[in-house]
């Protein structure tokens, strides 16, 4: 087992005991907090992609991906296109093509290791979203990779995703966070942008990576010297 790490690292269990009044370690202590399921919730999971899923997803530009790595750790990771862009090609079946990215491939690289996904698909506006489960696995095809071009441009790979259960999820989530309330939307002014993030973040992997470049001398800053 990890050492103790940061809060939420993996290794932060043993810390969690120590901290909280009480940690829920077995299913009858969770039942036993919340009140009975209700029964349509119970068995609102089925096994395909019925008429009512294809058009959750027909009208989904947004989608969130959930894999799991090789150290076993997960990962979540959004796709986006134009309304309609993964495909169901049948009741089991979806398809849902790569864009180009920053080339990282975690979700691609994580499948490789555990095909498991999961996906969330939203819909701007709606308050309902559509969640699906199965394997995957990565594949070239050109006919597929032809019809899926966007702009003239073809998928390098397409993801396909075998489903084994489909449900929908209720609205409360959006409405209690005002997501698609533009009145309810919080300030941005003190949320960082993505360059600032990357220069704090590659900085601080820089300095564990390594010993800290030593500063230069009074002039030698950039450029040439005065």
């Amino acid at each position: 087992m990890p050492p103790p790490g940061p809060e939420g690292s993996a290794g932060a269990r043993p810390v969690a005991a120590a901290r909280f009044d009480e940690v829920i370690e077995s299913p009858d202590r969770l039942r036993a907090l919340f009140p009975p399921v209700h029964e349509r919730a119970a068995v609102k999971v089925i096994d395909h992609i019925d008429p009512i899923c294809r058009r959750y997803i027909a009208a989904s530009p947004f989608v969130l991906i959930a894999t799991r790595g090789a150290d076993g750790r997960l990962d979540i990771s959004p796709k986006g296109d134009p309304a309609g862009f993964v495909q169901v090609l049948d009741a089991h079946t979806l398809a849902i093509p790569d864009r180009p990215g920053n080339n990282r491939l975690d979700s691609f690289g994580n499948l490789l290791a555990h095909p498991e996904i999961a996906l969330l698909f939203l819909i701007p506006g709606n308050g309902d979203s559509l969640r699906v489960s199965g394997t995957a696995r990565l594949v070239r095809d050109a006919r597929l990779q032809a019809q899926m071009a966007t702009n003239g441009r073809e998928p390098a790979l397409i993801l396909i995703v075998q489903v084994e259960e489909a449900c929908t999820h209720c609205p409360k989530c959006m409405v209690r966070s005002g997501l698609w309330s533009p009145g309810r939307w919080p300030d941005l002014g003190d949320v960082p942008t993505l360059a600032e993030a990357l220069s704090a973040h590659v900085a601080l992997a820089t300095r564990q990576d390594g010993p800290e470049t030593p500063p230069r001398p009074p002039g030698e800053e950039g450029g040439s010297p005065p």
